[in-house]
């Protein structure tokens, strides 16, 4: 599971600078559902072969009993509540302030791990400018330099210590494609029956997960299999390193193939279902990043639209975050019932425009209330977990690209056109394929998406995305021929 660092600090420290240092901007997620009066934003940042998510929690006055600094508060300690590890940051133009005091203060009893980060120390001398912080009482300053770079990367370094890394979660038996379960998310914003649709697959009745203090970022893990049994209670699970029984670990690993009449999955549920004597409530609380960590954690990701409210901004923004995640994914309408074919058809136009990055997965309409369109879904479900872990072999993908090439070669860089010999797989879930030849990197994005989209075709891969990584020989002549 990913580490969630959050970003806190008063108003004009540079948190949003350093966010879009770590995160490049590229994977910049807001989150301005009702209930968030002042946005947050999400994204993912990589120090070395680790990721986290990086949380901006907007200025933080902590002494702000009213107004929108008040709501500005209230949003930071509930990001600081759902992080792993804190970044205070500060300004060491301005020096020690009472607000930095009194955020220190109240960090101190979050209980999190807090790492105090010097910003704007750019032509400072660092142990001047970390000095005075020392009074803070939270560890060794680091002196940084978020417009510049300066010491960012140990500050994440310093950070992603204190949380401890679960290596090798990603090489679980998911990663064999044998004898596991599906790990199914079901995400969408709130509202759009993610509830609905979790007790649809698992049965309303066995359903039983918790809301209590200390869990907000739990997501519960639920076992179901194709007929909607329960093979175990909810339970809590903060890191995918779960502990299973002996006999569960002997059902991971029976084939698939092993007994047709039984698929099994295994349900991250982010929506939140807790019963109340014997009656089970409907709680939709959403997390943003027990979304995000839902997505890195399944296989599968079932996205999930309101049929009556069409696809909005965030919607193509949390399918644009499923997409960089590598995730197969199955696209869900809810509530389908509901409407005429008028709207009908202006629902399906609107997919088509506004998530046409995601055209490879499968599209299913249905009404989670009803049971009506399930088991279709769950179908797709097979296929494209299917296709995600797809061994493709090394001849079959170089004729592959041979044939691509053929239909159209790529175009010329000045007097140099890209030369593709062959190409083999490089990793699962989602498929890489690495070609390898010369002057691959003249290639163009719009003839690397060209390659993906003829791939993915000749070896009928559907509902995941397909990843190419071009791959240069070395020269062994290079040197000389400079040298000359």
């Amino acid at each position: 599971m990913l580490a969630t660092i959050a970003l806190v600090g008063r108003p004009n420290v540079g948190k949003s600078t350093l966010f879009n240092r770590l995160t490049k901007t590229r994977n910049a997620l807001v989150a301005d559902y009702p209930g968030l009066t002042r946005d947050r934003h999400y994204g993912r940042g990589r120090a070395g072969d680790r990721e986290y998510i990086v949380v901006d929690t907007g200025g933080f006055e902590p002494v702000a009993t009213s107004g929108i600094y008040f709501e500005m508060a209230k949003q930071a300690q509930s990001a600081i509540a759902e992080s792993d590890v804190i970044v205070l940051i500060v300004d060491a133009r301005a020096g020690l302030t009472p607000q930095d005091s009194a955020i220190a203060q109240l960090l101190r009893r979050s209980g999190r791990p807090v790492v105090v980060a010097v910003n704007k120390a750019e032509g400072l001398v660092p142990e001047r400018a970390v000095a005075e912080f020392h009074e803070l009482a939270l560890g060794e300053p680091l002196a940084v330099s978020a417009a510049h770079g300066e010491n960012v990367r140990a500050m994440v370094e310093t950070a992603l210590e204190c949380v401890p890394a679960v290596a090798a979660a990603s090489e679980t038996p998911a990663e064999s494609g044998m004898g596991s379960r599906i790990k199914v998310a079901i995400v969408g914003r709130p509202n759009v029956g993610k509830s609905t649709l979790a007790n649809a697959l698992v049965g309303e009745e066995r359903l039983v997960t918790f809301d209590e203090p200390g869990t907000t970022r739990d997501s519960i893990y639920v076992d179901f299999d194709r007929d909607g049994r329960v093979n175990g209670e909810a339970s809590r699970a903060t890191s995918k390193r779960e502990s299973r029984t002996e006999a569960d670990t002997l059902a991971l690993l029976q084939p698939r193939g092993s007994n047709e009449a039984v698929r099994r999955y295994t349900l991250i549920d982010t929506a939140g279902v807790r019963r109340r004597g014997k009656i089970f409530e409907s709680i939709e609380k959403f997390s943003v990043i027990k979304t995000l960590q839902a997505i890195e954690d399944a296989n599968v990701v079932i996205l999930l639209f309101d049929a009556q409210d069409g696809i909005s901004e965030q919607d193509a923004h949390l399918a644009g975050h499923v997409l960089e995640a590598g995730r197969a994914v199955v696209i869900g309408v809810n509530k389908w019932d509901g409407l005429t074919q008028e709207q009908r058809d202006g629902v399906k136009r609107d997919i088509e425009r506004k998530l046409s990055f995601l055209s490879f997965a499968q599209h299913h309409f249905i009404s989670a209330k009803e049971g009506r369109g399930i088991e279709a879904m769950l179908g797709s479900v097979d296929l494209a977990y299917a296709a995600a872990m797809a061994k493709l072999s090394t001849p079959r993908l170089t004729r592959a690209l041979q044939s691509a090439v053929e239909r159209q070669q790529p175009p010329r860089a000045g007097l140099v056109r890209p030369k593709m010999r062959y190409a083999h797989q490089g990793g699962m879930n989602p498929p890489l394929v690495i070609v390898h030849g010369s002057a691959l990197k003249h290639v163009p994005d719009a003839y690397r998406r060209y390659l993906e989209r003829f791939l993915a075709d000749a070896f009928q891969l559907r509902g995941t995305p397909l990843r190419i990584q071009f791959k240069t020989g070395v020269n062994p002549y290079a040197d000389s021929t400079a040298r000359r």
